[in-house]
């Protein structure tokens, strides 16, 4: 009978690191087994027995008798064609009795190198060595277990003269259990992925179908788990080398397209981060001038967006973001980093902020990850750095699954913690009485959360600016800009149209946002100064904002509870509910109100708590030092915002407001100092009056302004006076006393009209620059409709 060949296919799909890369649910680890990961299939396999009745070696030929060779038990004198066929049937071998094997030792020949004997042995042999240098002095981050026991389990291999190999010791017996066939498919040396099983992975996960899905079909396809072969594990290691061979054929077309780019333009910056072999790109970071401009005006918060490299997308790709003053998101440079290590990271935030002129930012949002927080401690040290609480909640629904299914109430409990207390003491008490309630108190994912809460909490990062409308919000997810353009299925090459679509998306909703601001007015609600003044500053979502503020303290009452001087503290709630109050202090001199919410210190609006107590204070308009630049219509104007905004009409009613409230404190002061008894009652009443005497002769002698068509014109008796001096020279003579005090009056009251007269000046300058930065935008709209309509056209 002519031989048998049989083919033993033992290709093991995956390999490398799973690193950092996630799947739809969860991040799971390439598992390193010493199995026989690494063996090259073999092409096939003889083999014979020199017994008369079964194989034989008559003359040197090897031939199969009748029957499956799989059915057979190695033997010492069995030969082989190759030392990979020998290892493949002890592999086929093992897989029916129910172990994993691995290649243990081997001999060469000292005449030319080459190996001349094997040993095949169980992949439980031998033990760990826990001494070795490479972990001995260092903590080891992810243990694995244990899985050697001292197996004698082998198979030993030789070659012959002839070329082939023969057995030439084997050991049967183990000394641990054996797996059940409907586990084998979980030993490391017997999982293998076929070609048909390839196919179909490269399929689905072109579709953008992650590994877990991906496993689903093909357990349905196949008819069990055990008939697929191999595991999840498998699938998700052979799926990121498929995605870390296409990022590297790929990432010579990025680096084409930015040297294309600064080509282009000078101002296009753009880093590449190398291993140090200086071989392969490790990270690749760009910003466009566009970019680098909105960090100029909006780069007080960033948002280091990394969900695109994570489960929804897998793709290495992280975008640096900001609000611009319309509440849109903006980009402020982008990453594609193939390697996420630690140093990886430094790198980029780094080269980011060189390229954003060396100003960092005052705060930064980005995902829960341990890595990029220690990056930017090292990098941003006096950034304040805040986890997205959205994705934390995302995260929550997975690490707590079994609590939502059993408590329903868990959830909307979980969000009212988090997002409702006014104090950290408040916060403290609820987080405590939470755990408790739901017995989560030992849960390991939820307390590392707990230690984590001033990274997260919104009461404890209040006092720093996040450009958000409201603390409690629960939609504060990252500002994900390329979200609808890039998806799961997107690859490197569909990356750079999607890529320049979204940044002329993000434009249009722009310039359509400026041109709504300039073009339309909105409506107000109150006679108030103060909400016209918004009306005219602010860009039309933020006056929105503001405007729900200032008609929300009409439901607010603010009554003084402490007067230290020229700071009050004013109690602020609404009507019949002094349980929940705010406290807001108030320094009249300085004109500056801080709030317990501290709402301003995080989104950069007033609360109504403050405006409440501005209303009760007379004070009319918001002072400048309340109008953020970031927020207004001229946020990307080079003029000076607090200039511009302070114009004649509010620059009087601001003084008049200081002086009013001054006053009134100071008077306040005197009443309650002079009302304690009646001697102290006559003094002040003397004070009072002979103050008014003083304040009658003042009002009389000062030279009073009148603004008429936009010029200050004075008195008519100063003006004929004024005329005289200047028209008739009057010879020198001695001047009494009287006249020298007339005179004084008269040059202290032209210093005054001059003074009146340049602030007027340099209000008219102001005005006309900022009409000239309107019609720029306006010409920059119209340009920008002109293109939008000739490219509808075409």
């Amino acid at each position: 009978m002519d031989p048998e060949i049989l083919e033993f296919d033992i290709g093991l799909g995956g390999g490398g690191s799973s690193g950092r890369d996630g799947d739809d649910d969860a991040n799971i680890g390439l598992d390193v087994d010493e199995d026989m990961a690494d063996s090259p299939a073999p092409s096939s396999i003889l083999a014979s027995n020199s017994n008369g009745g079964g194989f034989g070696t008559g003359g040197g030929e090897i031939y199969l008798p009748e029957g499956d060779l799989l059915d057979l038990e190695p033997y010492e004198g069995m030969e082989f064609e190759s030392e990979e066929a020998a290892k493949a049937f002890y592999n086929s071998y093992a897989r029916r009795v129910g172990f994993s094997t691995r290649v243990s030792s081997s001999r060469r020949s000292r005449r030319d190198g080459a190996i001349i004997q094997r040993q095949f042995v169980c992949a439980k042999e031998g033990f760990r060595n826990l001494n070795e240098k490479r972990t001995k002095d260092r903590e080891i981050k992810r243990p694995r277990t244990i899985t050697r026991v001292g197996c004698k389990a082998s198979l030993s291999v030789k070659v012959q003269d002839s070329g082939k190999w023969v057995v030439s010791g084997f050991v049967r017996e183990h000394n641990h259990e054996l797996v059940p066939p409907d586990q084998v498919h979980c030993l490391r040396s017997h999982r293998q992925i076929s070609g048909p099983a390839k196919t179909l992975i490269d399929t689905l996960q072109a579709a953008g179908m992650g590994p877990r899905r991906i496993m689903s079909a093909l357990i349905k396809e196949y008819g069990g788990i055990s008939k697929v072969g191999f595991t999840e594990v498998d699938c998700r290691n052979y799926m990121r080398n498929n995605r870390q061979r296409s990022l590297e054929g790929d990432i010579q077309l990025l680096l084409d397209y930015l040297r294309q780019m600064q080509a282009e333009n000078p101002n296009f910056f753009f880093a590449v981060q190398v291993d140090e072999d200086q071989a392969l790109t490790s990270n690749v970071f760009w910003a466009d001038p566009k970019s680098r401009m909105n960090y100029t005006y909006f780069g007080d918060t960033v948002t280091f967006d990394t969900t695109y490299r994570s489960n929804r997308y897998r793709l290495p790709f992280a975008p640096f973001t900001g609000v611009n003053h319309h509440g849109q998101p903006v980009l402020f440079g982008c990453a594609f980093l193939i390697n996420e290590s630690e140093a990886s990271f430094v790198w980029l935030f780094k080269t980011w902020l060189m390229a954003m002129s060396g100003r960092p930012p005052v705060s930064i949002t980005t995902d829960h990850d341990a890595v990029i927080r220690s990056a930017i401690t090292q990098v941003f040290p006096e950034t304040r750095h805040r986890f997205c609480k959205w994705h934390i909640f995302k995260k929550c629904q997975e690490k707590l699954s079994h609590v939502f299914l059993k408590h329903p109430t868990f959830e909307a409990d979980f969000h009212k913690c988090v997002n409702l207390p006014e104090s950290i003491e408040e916060f403290e008490s609820c987080w405590l009485s939470l755990v408790d309630r739901y017995e989560l108190r030992d849960h390991e994912w939820l307390q590392m959360m707990y230690n984590d809460r001033r990274h997260w909490i919104p009461v404890y990062l209040r006092d720093t600016f996040f450009a958000e409308m409201s603390i409690t919000q629960r939609s504060d997810s990252m500002n994900s800009y390329f979200d609808g353009f890039v998806n799961a299925s997107t690859n490197l090459n569909q990356f750079f149209k999607l890529y320049e679509k979204a940044l002329e998306s993000r434009n249009e909703k722009e310039v359509k946002a400026d041109y709504d601001t300039m073009n339309t007015s909105p409506a107000l609600k109150t006679p108030s100064p103060m909400e016209k003044q918004a009306s005219e500053l602010y860009t039309r979502k933020l006056f929105t904002r503001f405007q729900e503020e200032l008609v929300g303290t009409l439901t607010f009452m603010a009554s003084k509870s402490d007067d230290d001087d020229d700071v009050i503290t004013y109690q602020v709630a609404k009507f019949g509910e002094d349980h929940k109050s705010y406290y807001v202090k108030f320094n009249v001199l300085e004109m500056k109100a801080a709030c317990s919410c501290q709402m301003f210190e995080f989104s950069g609006l007033l609360c109504r708590h403050v405006l409440a107590v501005f209303r009760v204070t007379n004070v009319l308009t918001l002072p400048s030092h309340y109008i953020l630049k970031r927020w207004t219509k001229n946020a990307r104007s080079s003029v000076i915002l607090e200039e511009r905004s302070s114009d004649v009409y509010t620059n009087y009613l601001e003084s008049h407001t200081v002086r009013y409230n001054t006053l009134r404190h100071e008077t306040f002061k005197l009443v309650d100092e002079g009302s304690k008894s009646l001697d102290t009652c006559n003094v002040a009443i003397d004070a009072l009056q002979q103050a008014a005497k003083r304040v009658a002769l003042a009002t009389k002698n000062e030279g009073r302004a009148t603004l008429v068509n936009g010029r200050i014109r004075g008195d008519s008796a100063r003006d004929a006076s004024r005329a005289n001096t200047t028209n008739h020279k009057m010879p020198c003579q001695p001047l009494s006393e009287d006249d020298m005090d007339k005179k004084i009056r008269e040059l202290t009251n032209e210093l005054d009209y001059a003074s009146r007269k340049c602030e007027v000046y340099r209000s008219n300058l102001l005005s006309v620059l900022k009409d000239i930065e309107d019609h720029k935008l306006q010409l920059s709209i119209k340009v920008q409709n002109i293109k939008i309509s000739m490219k509808d056209g075409l």
